[in-house]
């Protein structure tokens, strides 16, 4: 059916462009830097969105939505307004009117906004301005409010999935009435960010801090998880911010206290978005497409007829849809693709490039003794099984499936993973890719210095580092841990 996708080896950024396209996932939109997502990309965001939102709400979390931002609003928070000010969309007026030279449609000169809006890069300002309306008392708090958004951020450099003008994601902003409440959430919802991308994703990450100069602006404290792509490189899956009482002193946001006093307010913010797609494309997925997890393929198993002529097709069908009930009984997923346009031969490519994670085919020759060919997609297996208990039998392979993802990622990552002291070393590890365990004496030159030097950042100070007397390779200062290097997405 597609063409012979490009080999990972040969050319990786291709060959991520070329799954992503060929098996249906995005396609660029007419507006530069902007993507499509086609139906099959988004099934898969709904299944990550519908089990994240089930761990939020689980949590105590609820939904809500802002969307433009005033522009004296986004300039309240220094920091923040300086990290974002160059990616800004901005609305300035609120009308269109045809040229008077009949040229086409322009802007109505006359139809000025009083104040200009940003289209939302993030909605930390937007938010803390209503939180100062709903907060006046310790009995307003906690708010434990996310919103499913789309947000734009005018990127120079674009791929899609990754990195996009218009992305979809979650951002969580959450307000308290101690500081320690605040980091207890800050802290939540980074655990449950990693245990989503290791049970659901089946992603190993690290969890960790990121340094100064790599927090999010206007935050005090940036907690992350980092991924290892198959070329080497990380991935910042998420991430979830400490911000203090910057956003609640920027907008005014007092409660009184139990002693009456006044206080401000503690908050936190948190998000994540279809980077996470991309992620999960690089992760798992071969030469051959698509590879998906069974807990979030939008359906875990296939049934493809093979036939000759309407009668073979009807029996085959009675058959394959028993079958087709009796998984979905368990709770499984299933299509049953009858559709006579195409060959058995081109569903079977089609389907192993979209990375369905189970194929059933089923022929005349099977009724007669009673059995289902299954193909595994993460091990291209095929196997050969009595229908009788297929369900058990095909619910186990799925759970086998999803084990064995995650267990050849982290292998992956485990042989991809370094220690080093010496500094030749740590440029050589850097250009061969992986993470690179370095010892660095915290100080933003050196970490700019190395930057500079091997276009390494740094991906976090893992949150389970242990105290280890060393020496920064850079600077040659004492070092008191190892952080976690590596070159990025």
């Amino acid at each position: 059916m597609a063409k012979k996708l490009t080999s990972r080896e040969q050319n990786y950024s291709q060959w991520y462009n070329e799954i992503v396209q060929e098996a249906d996932l995005a396609e660029n939109s007419g507006v530069k830097g902007c993507m499509v997502i086609k139906p099959y990309g988004y099934a898969i965001w709904e299944k990550m969105q519908a089990e994240l939102d089930r761990m939020f709400k689980a949590t105590g979390h609820v939904n809500a939505y802002p969307l433009f931002i005033p522009k004296s609003y986004f300039s309240k928070e220094a920091s923040h307004v300086e990290g974002f000010a160059k990616e800004c969309a901005i609305v300035t007026h609120y009308r269109l009117k045809n040229a008077e030279d009949g040229s086409g449609v322009v802007v109505d000169p006359t139809a000025k906004l009083e104040e200009e809006l940003i289209v939302r890069p993030t909605s930390e300002t937007i938010i803390w301005d209503t939180y100062r309306k709903w907060i006046q008392s310790y009995r307003d708090l906690p708010i434990l409010v996310n919103q499913w958004a789309n947000v734009v951020r005018w990127e120079m450099r674009t791929r899609l999935f990754l990195r996009t003008t218009e992305f979809l994601w979650q951002e969580g902003h959450t307000a308290h009435a101690t500081k320690k409440e605040a980091i207890e959430e800050t802290e939540q919802m980074i655990g449950i960010y990693a245990d989503f991308a290791e049970r659901f994703m089946a992603m190993p990450v690290v969890q960790g801090v990121k340094s100064v100069n790599e927090r999010f602006a206007g935050a005090e404290e940036t907690y992350c998880i980092e991924a290892l792509m198959q070329d080497g490189k990380a991935l910042q899956a998420g991430t979830s911010h400490f911000l203090g009482q910057n956003f609640a002193k920027a907008f005014d946001v007092k409660f009184a206290t139990k002693e009456g006093k006044q206080e401000y307010v503690w908050a936190s913010s948190w998000g994540v978005s279809t980077r996470l797609m991309g992620a999960l494309i690089m992760t798992h997925s071969d030469d051959h497409g698509l590879v998906l997890p069974p807990k979030l393929a939008p359906f875990q198993v296939v049934i493809v007829p093979i036939y000759k002529g309407d009668e073979q097709l009807a029996q085959v069908s009675a058959v394959a849809n028993k079958v087709k009930k009796s998984l979905e009984a368990k709770g499984i997923t299933v299509k049953f693709d009858n559709r006579d346009t195409h060959k058995p031969g081109w569903k079977f490519a089609e389907y192993e490039l979209k990375g369905v994670p189970l194929r059933l085919a089923l022929g005349a020759r099977d009724l007669e003794n009673g059995t289902i060919e299954v193909a595994r997609r993460d091990t291209l297996e095929k196997e050969t099984y009595q229908i009788t208990d297929i369900e058990t039998k095909v619910e186990q392979l799925l759970e086998q499936i999803q084990e064995n993802l995650y267990e050849k990622a982290l292998t992956f990552r485990e042989e991809k993973t370094y220690k080093t002291d010496s500094k030749d070393e740590f440029k050589k590890l850097i250009e061969q890719g992986g993470f690179v365990y370095a010892h660095w004496d915290g100080t933003s030159e050196a970490e700019e210095l190395i930057k500079q030097e091997t276009k390494a950042t740094i991906r976090c100070i893992p949150l389970d580092a242990k105290e280890e007397d060393g020496v920064c390779l850079f600077s040659g200062n004492p070092s008191s841990k190892r952080v976690l290097f590596a070159k990025a997405y």
